[in-house]
């Protein structure tokens, strides 16, 4: 089966880690920034498409697993998890890669999956604490 484009036509179609929901992903342009619009349902999410090379040069330089933490906008992350890095006023963006307010939260729950399709990470898919490492 031929890879998907990650274009609105053809978007990603994914798992979250758990392997429980299923939700598409592709890359676009808002505002002038390229942008990965996330579809979870009904529900559209935006993140910053910089967060692919961003988040892989971490986890390289981590250079082991890392928990990935998912957390909504309004719920702390825990310390030391990729949801934690992606909101974090230290990470290459100075804060958060989602980009749509009240719903910038869940980076270690729809990110990850994507950089596993583009052969980016390794990502595991137990029913909860999953983790991801840089391949």
């Amino acid at each position: 089966m031929a890879r998907a484009k990650g274009t609105k036509e053809d978007p990603w179609k994914l798992k979250t880690p758990p392997l429980t929901s299923d939700y598409e992903m592709y890359k676009d342009v808002k505002d002038g920034k390229e942008v990965i619009v996330c579809t979870v349902g009904k529900t559209v999410l935006l993140y910053d498409a910089r967060c692919l090379n961003d988040l892989h040069a971490m986890l390289k330089k981590h250079g082991d697993w890392m928990e990935l933490g998912s957390a909504d906008e309004q719920k702390p992350a825990k310390d030391g998890t990729v949801e934690a890095w992606g909101r974090d006023p230290k990470n290459p963006v100075k804060g958060w890669y989602g980009l749509k307010k009240g719903l910038r939260g869940r980076f270690g729950m729809y990110v990850p999956p994507l950089m596993e399709e583009l052969g980016l990470a390794e990502v595991e898919h137990n029913p909860k604490n999953n983790r991801m490492k840089a391949k």
